[in-house]
């Protein structure tokens, strides 16, 4: 017989790449995740892995099972969704991946009146990218992922995962005190072309945002710094450094130093989703979670 939390084990080290990658996002040290693992090649008496640099990758047979076992996985998964729905109970842990102005803004105010609630229900949260969370989601390795869309900037969502609109967000501009734009009531991307930015790294969904929000003035924004955490492009503003175009959500306090300004045409609107795998439906802690978020 096969088990089943090895082979989920299995599932996550396929994900993650690495043995030790997995055990971080699984909650269990590399130690007990290679005996799982192991355990699961005794039980089917395959080799499942097999080492590659520093990381390893599935086998021929090691790919055959994740994939097949994924169909069995989601089945389980969905019965016991059914039977907590069945009892009519919102508990268990509910394991959140959220990017970090979510987590800030959106779950951590959440997270009380959850609680408060639901006193059998557990969260388990941890700070993830957007593309992350889809991954975990889809994965089986999370429950519920936060991501963030910007205007026509898609992140690409499998079919098994249902994602729900829980909230809509706003950046503006942030600016010095002392910068000629800083008294504006709005200012447009026209407005902006000569400016530096502080912006988010290459690649990034806010990144690929500010580039779009450039289409129509002939030229692309000048990027003079670049920092993953929106508080960090606050404190090299706050230093005058250049201008950063944050969130609304989850942002920090802008003190004397900064000050905010929107923007129009086009205004930098951001549409928040929750993910969750469709053989969670039925769940009432999933349920539960995904109406917190969309509260207020």
């Amino acid at each position: 017989m096969i088990d089943l939390d090895a082979l989920a084990a299995l599932r996550a080290v396929a994900a993650a790449g690495t043995v030790s990658a997995a055990a971080d996002t699984l909650g269990f040290t590399p130690s007990a995740v290679s005996q799982q693992i192991k355990r699961l090649e005794r039980q089917t008496g395959v080799p499942l892995l097999e080492r590659v640099g520093r990381g390893v990758m599935l086998t021929h047979d090691g790919r055959y099972l994740v994939d097949e076992g994924e169909r069995l996985l989601a089945d389980i998964e969905h019965v016991q969704a059914a039977l907590r729905r069945r009892a009519g109970t919102v508990a268990g842990t509910v394991r959140i991946a959220a990017f970090s102005t979510a987590m800030r803004g959106l779950v951590g105010p959440r997270a009380r009146g959850l609680r408060e609630a639901h006193p059998e229900l557990t969260l388990a949260l941890t700070e993830r990218e957007p593309w992350d969370a889809v991954d975990l989601v889809a994965s089986g390795q999370a429950d519920v992922g936060i991501v963030h869309t910007w205007g026509d900037v898609p992140i690409e969502i499998p079919d098994h995962v249902v994602a729900t609109s829980v909230a809509h967000d706003v950046a503006d501009v942030i600016l010095h005190r002392g910068h000629s734009l800083a008294g504006r009531a709005s200012v447009t991307p026209h407005d902006l072309v000569d400016e530096g930015w502080i912006a988010t790294p290459e690649g990034s969904i806010c990144r690929q945002w500010l580039g779009r929000m450039y289409d129509g003035t002939g030229r692309r924004p000048r990027i003079a710094h670049v920092a993953m955490e929106f508080d960090s492009h606050l404190a090299l503003a706050r230093a005058g450094l250049g201008i950063a175009l944050v969130p609304r959500l989850g942002r920090a306090a802008l003190g004397d130093d900064l000050t905010a300004v929107a923007v129009r045409d086009p205004e930098p609107t951001r549409e928040i989703i929750a993910l969750h795998r469709r053989s969670m439906a039925p769940s009432p802690a999933i349920a539960a979670v995904v109406e917190a978020l969309r509260a207020g």
